[in-house]
């Protein structure tokens, strides 16, 4: 009988999910919409930054210069300039947002020795601004040492251009340095964390808003089945986007699962607990579904931003840095990222594992007790 009352109600509980559009496409839309646009948008790597260039000198000098600039992906020649005032038009339009200004001597001083060029960065965006002026002191570089190079080459003289002191650098787990594969992951424990908690805590106070759980209460169904019956559903559709987001990030944006996909599962379960218990939580504070959304989304916004989900921990402030602590999701985006990327077994995560072992327990707990009074 036990099973028998504890299968109906999840049966129950999948047919009442099948018959409301807006929960499947909750489900099963958004969290590919979220892949795709955090995927793609939620990037910093910085290309084809639109460059303005005033060029006064027009000579084969000049030609070249910017000819490095064009070869360079960092950068796109989408205006050419007619005087200093147009180029500072389009910079305060937003229409470009470099420009390089090539003095009308360039060429004759560069025969000369030495030449200077102006760039000018837009810094109201700070992350497009700081890539492009490294990047505009690279190309820049790196075009006279290749001229240094040919005039001691014409003259007979052989030049080493091997620096005393060289460094090789080696990009480990993901040597493009892909945005998608950092985001995808942190994409998982968000739909995790928001999806569950959302979908747990509107399912609960819909019943209690109908009046439905009132009859629940009085059948046969011990409380702790009701909670049973009420989570599992939402459980194994967390489990499905999971595997869903798994699947299309690495079909198509090639992000490696390195680590083993049972392991990865099992610690998505064990965070479960967390999202489940707030919306659990949630659901005997609330009155109304909009009540407890606005309750999760109270404890969804720290999430996102002390968990490393966009922003790196370590240039946040301390006080912060102890208050991400306090995240579980901070655990469980650096347990998924660790084993999606660099292939590491339980040994290298057992702590974080622990952690969030501990935080799931205790607001299961929490949110179990309260609801079981609630239900009394």
């Amino acid at each position: 009988m036990l099973n028998t009352r504890l299968l109906s109600l999840i049966r129950k509980e999948f047919i009442q999910i099948s018959r409301d559009p807006r929960t499947l496409v909750l489900v099963i839309v958004i969290p590919v919409m979220q892949l795709f646009l955090l995927g793609y948008a939620a990037t910093h790597d910085v290309r084809n930054v639109p460059l303005a260039v005033f060029n006064q000198d027009r000579g084969p000098e000049a030609r070249a210069l910017l000819d490095a600039y064009r070869a360079a992906d960092y950068f796109r020649l989408a205006f050419d300039a007619g005087s200093e005032a147009e180029l500072r038009r389009l910079i305060g339009e937003g229409r470009a947002r470099v420009g390089l200004i090539i003095p009308p001597d360039y060429g004759t001083q560069l025969q000369r020795g030495a030449a200077q060029v102006a760039f000018i960065l837009d810094g109201s965006d700070p992350t497009v601004a700081s890539t492009a002026l490294a990047a505009a002191q690279l190309i820049g570089q790196a075009h006279g040492t290749q001229i240094l190079a040919e005039r001691l080459a014409a003259r007979g003289v052989a030049l080493s251009l091997t620096p005393p002191v060289e460094v090789r650098t080696q990009v480990w787990y993901n040597p493009d340095l892909e945005a998608a594969h950092f985001m995808v992951p942190g994409v998982i424990g968000m739909i995790l964390y928001a999806l569950t908690s959302l979908l747990t805590a509107t399912a609960i106070v819909r019943e209690r808003e109908r009046g439905t759980i009132e009859q629940l209460i009085v059948t046969p169904i011990r409380p702790w089945e009701l909670i049973v019956g009420k989570m599992l559903p939402y459980v194994s559709l967390a489990l499905f986007n999971t595997v869903e987001v798994l699947a299309i990030g690495a079909w198509w944006f090639g992000v490696p699962v390195r680590g083993d996909l049972w392991l990865i599962l099992g610690i998505s379960v064990i965070f479960l607990m967390t999202s489940l218990g707030i919306g659990l939580f949630a659901s005997t504070v609330a009155h109304t579904q909009q009540e407890a959304m606005l309750t999760v989304w109270m404890t969804l916004l720290p999430s996102i931003f002390l968990s490393g989900f966009f922003f790196p921990l370590e240039a946040m402030p301390q006080v912060l840095q102890w208050l991400s602590y306090a995240m579980p999701l901070r655990y469980y985006l650096s347990i998924i990222r660790s084993l999606l990327l660099k292939g590491v077994g339980f040994a290298e995560i057992q702590g974080d594992v622990l952690a969030l072992t501990v935080f799931g327990l205790v607001i299961m707990t929490a949110a179990v007790v309260r609801f079981r009074k609630r239900l009394d």
